[in-house]
């Protein structure tokens, strides 16, 4: 077997963004889309030119024309469906957060090994050529040594008809945006904080429409994420090391200009140097992640031991958010 056979499961929004890198890799092919809805389904097989439309997810993961999927539900439903995919011998991307609790990511992670199939948590940015320039200047210390990281992932929510603000179904900023900068620190900075200090704004919704969080890693090292469902659209990063810093102005999106994603160089003396970053549609490198593990048995680049961190995290966060004290991780 040399091509991966995709499926679709629910018609979300974000798939309009994976089903470019699914279509421009040589090893994938979209042969179907799963909804509750079989009309539904059909209408988004028709508007995307997939194959077949399901009325059911079971239908489609229990489908011996399936080989993987991408998982695009609420988060309160990625451990659910991403245990039955496993189970019925499917290979699964699933979104971002992986699950909003330790108990499921492990109940996951255990499915995955019980059944040998690849899962993998589907944060596009950590393949893309970008972060993983920032990643050997970091590991080859050429930023001398690392002091402190801060980024930041804003936008402003539209509607307010949103399951992002839906408390029952995993929302909040921290959740859905906030995963970003605190994914980027644990990268950078070689693994979880060892403390974390969060502060939130809840909105009617019931959920943080705004949150700030404090990591403290080994050795005096700091963090500082934020994000945010009340501004307008911006999103950052910085990596500050005694030799000097890389300023990120994109680190999460590079989708429509790439002259708006742009890394820096900022020396100890002279004026910040950009760093070409190659070219690369931002949802390919996860794609093509998952087809080396699937089809040469190569370990994944985003470790599950790395997301299990990521929502180890968040949960700390939350609960210091709620408390008010600091939490260790």
């Amino acid at each position: 077997m040399n091509t991966i056979r995709w499926g679709l499961v629910s018609t979300a929004r974000i798939n309009r963004r994976v089903i470019p890198a699914l279509r421009q890799s040589p090893r994938a092919e979209l042969v179907a889309v799963a909804s509750r809805d079989l009309a539904a389904a059909q209408a988004y097989a028709a508007e995307w030119e997939i194959p077949q439309a399901f009325g059911s997810y079971e239908a489609m993961l229990q489908s011996d024309g399936v080989d993987a999927v991408y998982i695009s539900l609420p988060n309160t439903l990625h451990a659910e469906w991403t245990i039955y995919a496993l189970r019925h011998g499917k290979h699964v991307l699933c979104e971002k957060p992986l699950a909003t609790s330790l108990v499921e990511v492990d109940a996951m992670i255990a499915a995955a090994n019980e059944t040998g199939r690849v899962l993998a948590e589907a944060f596009m940015y950590r393949h893309h050529p970008q972060t993983k320039l920032v990643g050997e200047w970091v590991q080859n210390g050429r930023l001398g040594d690392l002091l402190s990281v801060r980024a930041t992932f804003n936008f402003a929510m539209g509607s307010r008809n949103n399951i992002r603000l839906a408390p029952d179904l995993g929302g909040g900023s921290l959740w859905d945006v906030g995963v970003y900068p605190v994914s980027f620190a644990q990268y950078v900075m070689g693994g979880p904080p060892q403390q974390v200090f969060g502060s939130q704004w809840l909105g009617e919704s019931g959920v943080d429409e705004l949150f700030n969080g404090q990591l403290v890693y080994s050795g005096g090292r700091l963090g500082q994420i934020a994000s945010s469902f009340r501004t307008p659209y911006y999103t950052m990063a910085e990596v500050v090391g005694t030799n000097g810093r890389l300023s990120l102005t994109r680190p999460f999106t590079a989708l429509d200009n790439p002259r708006r994603q742009l890394l820096f160089f900022g020396p100890d003396s002279d004026d910040p140097v950009e760093i070409p970053v190659p070219d690369e549609y931002l949802y390919l490198g996860e794609v093509e992640d998952m087809h080396d593990a699937i089809l040469h048995g190569q370990p994944s680049y985003l470790t599950l031991a790395e997301t299990r961190n990521h929502v180890k995290t968040v949960l700390a966060l939350y609960e210091s958010a709620r408390t008010g004290q600091v939490v260790g991780v």
